[in-house]
């Protein structure tokens, strides 16, 4: 695996966690949970709670999260890509030129006359 490659698959979790890690907060207003069964969730974290432990994790998460972008963004910037077809739109395309019929009635060799009129004269 190359580099690029690495740090690509390191961005995809980075990215997972930090919103993982962003939804699993509480909010400002999470006070008015409590009574629902939401306060006790601060004393799996200690007696700080968790504001100190998620706030430094989100913070780490996306330091990394900017940092691994600036760097995969500094990687391709120095690659060029071959052109596509479509890319470079500046050279005339080669197009075979096909006879066109002015009729889209088909037209027989043979002359041969019929009896039939051409239109019911009314």
């Amino acid at each position: 695996m190359s580099l690029y490659e690495i740090l690509l698959v390191a961005y995809l979790i980075v990215a997972l966690m930090l919103i993982g890690f962003v939804l699993i907060q509480q909010g400002k207003g999470a006070e008015a949970g409590a009574s629902f069964g939401a306060g006790g969730s601060n004393t799996v974290f200690g007696s700080s709670g968790s504001g100190n432990f998620m706030t430094r994790t989100t913070a780490i998460l996306a330091t990394l999260f900017f940092l691994i972008s600036l760097i995969i963004g500094s990687i391709t910037a120095g690659s060029s890509e071959q052109e596509g077809e479509f890319q470079n739109i500046d050279v005339p395309v080669d197009v075979p030129v096909v006879p066109v019929n002015d009729s889209d009635v088909p037209v027989s060799d043979s002359s041969e006359t019929t009896d039939v009129p051409a239109a019911d004269p009314e």
